[in-house]
């Protein structure tokens, strides 16, 4: 899948609607492998992202965990991390 979706679960605070839609928004992007869609294209494109986004967000909403809450910042050092090892 997409590498630039990432886990929106768990965490402390709670993913914003704007990180939800830009992951329904990558998501949708890979599925019809457009960037951009076209004039024709643009209204099905903006329905799909809106549509996984709200399903996206009522998701998030049910699951149900008994594990703590993950730190926002102690997970994007530890990405950090794993693409300066990757990368270099």
């Amino acid at each position: 899948m997409c590498r630039n979706i990432r886990v929106l679960y768990n965490f402390d605070p709670p993913a914003t609607s704007e990180e939800v839609r830009s992951a329904a928004l990558q998501y949708v992007r890979k599925v019809s492998g457009m960037n951009k869609p076209s004039q024709a294209n643009e209204a099905a494109f903006d329905r799909a992202v809106h549509e996984i986004a709200h399903l996206t967000q009522h998701l998030l909403e049910d699951l149900v965990t008994a594990a703590a809450p993950k730190d926002r910042e102690v997970e994007a050092e530890r990405r950090r991390a794993r693409a300066v090892a990757r990368f270099g």
